[in-house]
């Protein structure tokens, strides 16, 4: 296989005196979904500040096509091609949708390249298109979401960091907004690193994933293997064998009695 587009080696991050990231290593290769899973606390948001540049980390390497970008200022983390599309979505509401889209786009100067990739996010997500000149802050959970992942693509990003793109959604846009994810990874070629509480979707969409816990990977390998894996479906799918299911049960009964 190549040489991986991110590579990220023995980081650890800090929040304050607290340890969040313990020593994570991880790859992503050019045209894949990566998924990393964990419950809240896990430290997933935090490795994606610190990719991004958000945060700072006190140790390791983040390599984005060999070379180092750990500890740089965020702007010129976007600049070297890392996009990311925050937890809570994070649109600028008093801007119009399509202002919110060109903000996407600050670093680039081919007017042209611009001007095709603003009508690229509208095939993807029409709604925008429709609501172009509406304020974003007026938009519903879900188009605010769209809009964070069309900001995110008008910088023709290397890689694309998704934060919790599911948050506070219904299940029926759930699977409307990895729809699209998919199909701009197989249609565009975009490479993601994607963050999730939503295990069964997110390996469902993956090519590749890492378990996180108290802040360091615990698990990992291709998507179809974990999703297969006992403790994933257990822990994170709400699977058990009916055998363990039976036998709660009758603890639980013989408890009633």
């Amino acid at each position: 296989m190549s040489e991986p587009i991110l590579k990220v080696d023995n980081l650890e991050s800090y929040y304050g005196p607290i340890m969040a990231i313990r020593g994570v290593s991880l790859e992503v290769h050019e045209g894949q979904i990566v998924t990393v899973l964990g419950a809240n606390g896990a430290g997933k948001t935090t490795l994606l500040k610190t990719i991004s540049g958000i945060m700072d980390p006190e140790k390791g390497t983040i390599k984005l096509e060999g070379r180092d970008i750990a500890g740089m200022e965020p702007d010129k983390v976007v600049r070297q091609g890392v996009t990311h599309v925050p937890e809570g979505r994070e649109v600028f509401p008093l801007l119009t949708v399509e202002e919110n889209l060109r903000m996407g786009a600050f670093t680039r100067h081919d007017n042209s390249g611009v001007e095709s990739d603003l009508e690229m996010v509208y095939t993807y997500f029409p709604v925008l298109k429709e609501r172009a000149k509406q304020a974003a802050g007026t938009l519903s959970g879900g188009q605010q979401q769209m809009l964070a992942i069309g900001r995110g693509l008008m910088a023709r990003p290397k890689i694309m960091l998704l934060d919790e793109p599911s948050l506070g959604l219904s299940p029926l846009l759930v699977r409307e907004i990895f729809g699209i994810i998919k199909r701009l990874n197989t249609e565009q070629g975009v490479t993601m690193m994607l963050v999730e509480q939503n295990a069964k979707v997110a390996l469902d969409t993956a090519h590749y994933g890492y378990v996180m816990e108290i802040g360091r990977i615990v698990m990992n390998g291709e998507a179809p293997k974990l999703a297969a894996s006992k403790d994933i479906q257990e822990f994170y799918l709400g699977v058990r064998e009916e055998g363990e299911r039976d036998q709660k049960r009758w603890k639980k009964r013989k408890t009633w009695r």
